[in-house]
């Protein structure tokens, strides 16, 4: 009997040890900031901190977000982004913005942000929004959005906005990472360099070699 309960006992502190280890982890920047020193020749994840010394206030600043972007393209959208690479600043602090302009019936077409969850909140016009859930159920979750409202898509889900007004739409966008990556799911598939194969993307989309040439040839 004593030898059990002490068997127990020992069990539960060495449970206790692992979950204390398992749940020791540093979530919180260490100081104040680390602005990114894109120049170092260091190579971290991420950036490495510039001198706190040299810092200015220029590092924490970017101005040009109330200037419409430039949409006359293939899809009727343009996304300006202020990630660490426009704003040294955000260096460890896990967040990131962006502006999207469309055209009338302008599309932001189906992408991925492989780091990041994505806030958006709708500045002027109409925008359908939506994003995939993932496999197997691959179900999609659409709305459409009107001035002042705020959808929310989940990191690493595909997801669009499509501008279904007759004038043009404007959008902010806020990040849950310094750097969020976009992947567009038409360019990575089609536009890839070099090419994926086409008689994989033949099978893969159930469809004539013919359509996969012409498809990569728009990309």
């Amino acid at each position: 009997m004593y030898f059990a309960m002490a068997s127990h006992f020992l069990l539960l502190g060495i449970l206790g040890i692992t979950c204390s280890v398992v749940l020791a982890s540093d979530h919180s920047p260490l100081q104040d900031f680390c602005v990114a020193d894109p120049n170092s020749p260091v190579l971290v994840n991420g950036f490495v901190c510039k001198d706190s010394k040299l810092v200015q206030a220029n590092d924490f600043f970017f101005s040009g977000l109330h200037l419409p972007g430039n949409t006359s393209n293939a899809v009727g959208s343009r996304v300006t982004p202020v990630t660490v690479a426009q704003m040294p600043g955000l260096n460890t602090l896990g967040i990131s913005i962006a502006r999207v302009d469309y055209a009338p019936w302008g599309i932001n077409p189906p992408h991925t942000h492989p780091r990041a969850s994505e806030i958006l909140t709708v500045l002027q016009g109409s925008l359908e929004v939506g994003f995939v859930t993932s496999n197997p159920e691959n179900r999609l979750i659409t709305k459409v959005l009107q001035k002042g409202d705020v959808f929310v898509f989940p990191e690493g889900l595909v997801h669009f906005q499509r501008n279904v007004g007759y004038g043009n739409a404007v959008a902010i966008a806020a990040l849950s990472s310094q750097n969020p990556g976009v992947i567009t799911i038409a360019n990575a598939v089609f536009g890839s360099k070099p090419d994926i194969s086409t008689d994989l993307l033949t099978k893969a989309f159930q469809v004539d070699k013919n359509i996969i040439y012409q498809m990569q040839s728009r990309f």
